[in-house]
C-alpha cells in the first residue's frame, strides 16, 4: 500500500545571505514523504532563488502530478520533461524509500571563510587529512579578494582553497584579481568555479593564471540540453554537481562516473537544502565520491534545522510536522 505526503516548509535565515544581490531572509521549499510496506523515504525539493530555473508555484504543479502518479502505481515522467530540483528530490525520496542511500554521511565539508584566517583555524586543525576550505569572491572589488585569499595562504601554509565567483568578473577583472595573488601560492586553489560571465573568458583566464577553473552554472545549463557530451568539457579540473540544480540522483551518478573516466574530479555541493536535505547530500557524497571533500558548509546560514540535525549544530531543530501539509494521499 503507497501513500505520500507534501510539506511546505520556510526556515528563518541568518540576516546576512545574500542571493545575487538578493537578501535571503527565509528559505522556502518542499519536502515529499512516500510510504509504502512500512518504509519511508523523503526528499526535498527546494528551488534556489537567483539559481534555480523553476518557481515554487510551477514546482508545487508538477510535485502534485507526480505524487499522484506513484500513488496509483503510474510511470514517472521521463526526467527530461522534470524540474531540476523536482527531479532530485523524487529520486532522492524513492532512493531512501528503497533503501538505496546509505546511512553513514560525508560530514567533514569544506568550510566557508570570509575574514579573518584565525578564525578558520579551529575548524582546520579539527579536520583530518588535506585542509581545505572555501572562499566566495566577486562580491567586492577584485583586488580586496586577491589580497584576502593570498592571506589565507600566506597564513596558513598547508590550507588549499576552493573559489566560487558565480560569473562576478569581467576577464579584466579576473585578471586584476589574479595579479594580487602570489604565483607560488596559485597551484594551492583547488579551483575557482565561473570567474568570468562569459564562460570563455574563464577558461583563457585558467590558461593565463594557472589557476585551476571549475564549472559549476555551466554545467547547469548544459546538462538540460540533449546534445550534452561531458568530453566537451575537457580541459577543466573540476565539476561543482549541486543536485537540486543538475537533476536526479541518477543522473548525478552518471556525471560522476563519466567525470572519473576522462580524470575530472567532481565535488558534490549544496543549494542552501535545509539540514534534511543536506544530511542527505552527505550520504551521497559519501556514497559517491568518499575520498573527495564535499562543499556542505551551509547549515549556519540558517536560523534553525529541520526533522534531521546537522551533527554537531547548535541550532534549534524544527520538526517537520510542524510544517504545513498541504497534500496528501
Amino acid at each position: 500500500m503507497r501513500s505520500a505526503k507534501l510539506y511546505r516548509y520556510a526556515l528563518p535565515m541568518d540576516s546576512g545571505v545574500i542571493l545575487r544581490e538578493r537578501r535571503l531572509t527565509e528559505r522556502e521549499g518542499f519536502v515529499i514523504e512516500l510510504a509504502e510496506d512500512g518504509r519511508i523515504g523523503r526528499g526535498e525539493v527546494a528551488p534556489l532563488p537567483g539559481f534555480s530555473c523553476e518557481t515554487m508555484e510551477e514546482v508545487y504543479t508538477q510535485l502534485i502530478e507526480q505524487l499522484n502518479g506513484w500513488k496509483n502505481g503510474e510511470p514517472a515522467l521521463d526526467e527530461s520533461e522534470l524540474y531540476p530540483s523536482v527531479a532530485f528530490g523524487l529520486s532522492m525520496a524513492q532512493l531512501e524509500l528503497e533503501g538505496g542511500l546509505p546511512s553513514e554521511g560525508m560530514y567533514r565539508s569544506a568550510p566557508l571563510c570570509s575574514g579573518d584566517p584565525d578564525e578558520l583555524l579551529p575548524k582546520l586543525n579539527a579536520m583530518e587529512g588535506k585542509k581545505v576550505a572555501k572562499i566566495k569572491v566577486g562580491l567586492y572589488e577584485p583586488i580586496r579578494d586577491g589580497m584576502l585569499v593570498n592571506l589565507f595562504l600566506e597564513s596558513i601554509p598547508d590550507l588549499n582553497l576552493r573559489l566560487d565567483a558565480n560569473r562576478a568578473w569581467t576577464k579584466e577583472k579576473a585578471l586584476k584579481f589574479a595579479s594580487y595573488v602570489t604565483p607560488s601560492y596559485r597551484q594551492r586553489i583547488e579551483f575557482i568555479e565561473e570567474p568570468c560571465q562569459v564562460p570563455g573568458d574563464s577558461f583563457s583566464f585558467a590558461i593565463d593564471t594557472g589557476i585551476a577553473l571549475a564549472w559549476d552554472e555551466t554545467l547547469q545549463h548544459a546538462v538540460r540540453k540533449p546534445e550534452f557530451k561531458l568530453t566537451d568539457f575537457t580541459g577543466v579540473k573540476t565539476i561543482v554537481i549541486k543536485p537540486t540544480l543538475i537533476g536526479s540522483v541518477q543522473t548525478c551518478i552518471g556525471l560522476i562516473a563519466a567525470a572519473k573516466l576522462l580524470g575530472i574530479k567532481t565535488v558534490i555541493s549544496s543549494s542552501i537544502e535545509t539540514s534534511l536535505g543536506l544530511t542527505q547530500l552527505a550520504r551521497f557524497a559519501k556514497w559517491q565520491l568518499p575520498d573527495e571533500v564535499p562543499g556542505l558548509d551551509t547549515i549556519g546560514l540558517y536560523a534553525e534545522q529541520l526533522e534531521v540535525p546537522w551533527p554537531d549544530s547548535p541550532l534549534p531543530l524544527k520538526k517537520l510536522s510542524e510544517q504545513a501539509l498541504i497534500w496528501q494521499a
